[in-house]
């Protein structure tokens, strides 16, 4: 009878290790190339959708796709986990490290943010537009420095819900394949999600997957964004008023919650042309931006807090999951 145990750690001190390990190698080694990239589940997840359901597929066609594409990239995983289990506990710790360091992508993320605003700070408009259009998914050839600043700011509170928020708190609560598989619903959605005529069918199951999934992440988050704004130069009672406002502005059901924040907690407009306008003042500029990424670093902590607490907390289920 196979063990189950390689799913999850048992014991709280190596959850905890497995969760700092991936982050100290997500610090080192951010941005996969070569190699590494062809192998990298978000990489080969996106290609998998995109080859199992092209443009014009039906709605049964994609979620076919959306199925293979889940399972296959858990099975493997799960497999790799199954097999250096059976090998060695420091090889099954490392590689549970491993699954978490490609699922929660921190200091790429705000590397791209980054080097945004600092292309804006020399007054390279056509560096941050470029940098901008790695995190976005609108074209970004012809913005302004305050519609550039603006959707990188947007990008980065997002993709902390998506990136950060919802794959580490899977991850405490359910093991790194739950992280993992978090961050391959988001990439379907990123890859099907779109409500074009090529997509509209296709992506009806990722799109609503992903929603789903990260539903509470999302307000979590905002909240956060809400009780960290001072560290923004904003004021918690305007940030709230301005999240209340907007915060159901945007199509998508979870984006929306921690932009708003966002928009709140920095004084800032943040809008997409023809889509949403989101707070109250003048468009963001580069100083913004560099406050936004303090405001990030903080959530980020916190978050890491909250999930190393979860991982303390949630021993007794995991032991009745594992029948211990």
């Amino acid at each position: 009878m196979i063990d189950p145990g390689f799913l999850i750690p048992r014991d709280p001190v190596e959850r905890v290790v497995v969760i700092l390990i991936g982050l100290l190698m997500d610090l080192a080694y951010p941005l996969h190339s070569g190699f590494m990239l062809k192998i990298h589940p978000v990489y080969t997840s996106y290609k998998m959708a995109l080859w199992i359901s092209p443009p014009g597929s039906s709605r049964l066609r994609g979620s076919i796709a959306w199925l293979a594409v889940v399972f296959s990239h858990t099975a493997v995983y799960g497999s790799i986990l199954y097999i250096s289990y059976s090998v060695s506990e420091i090889l099954w710790i490392l590689a549970c490290s491993y699954i978490v360091k490609v699922s929660i992508p921190v200091r790429l993320l705000r590397d791209i943010v980054s080097g945004v605003a600092k292309c804006l700070d020399i007054g390279d408009i056509e560096c941050a537009r470029r940098k901008t259009s790695w995190i976005v998914r609108r074209d970004t050839r012809s913005l302004g420095e305050g519609y550039v600043a603006s959707a990188s700011i947007e990008s980065l509170f997002e993709s902390t819900v998506d990136g950060i928020a919802s794959p580490l708190l899977y991850t405490a609560l359910l093991g790194p394949i739950a992280g993992l598989s978090q961050r391959i619903i988001n990439t379907l959605d990123s890859a099907l999600g779109y409500k074009t005529p090529e997509y509209i069918e296709a992506g009806w199951l990722s799109a609503r997957a992903d929603t789903a999934i990260n539903y509470i992440p999302a307000r979590l988050t905002a909240i956060l964004i809400v009780i960290l704004s001072p560290l923004a130069g904003g004021s918690i009672g305007r940030t709230y008023r301005i999240y209340k406002v907007y915060r159901k502005r945007t199509e998508s059901k979870n984006s929306g919650h921690p932009m708003a924040a966002a928009a709140g907690a920095l004084g800032v407009r943040l809008e997409k042309i023809g889509s949403y306008v989101l707070g109250e003042g003048p468009l963001p500029r580069s100083a913004d931006i560099h406050r936004a990424l303090r405001l990030f670093t903080a959530i980020t902590a916190v978050l890491y807090i909250i999930a190393i607490t979860l991982s303390y907390t949630a021993q007794n289920t995991l032991e009745q999951f594992l029948g211990s």
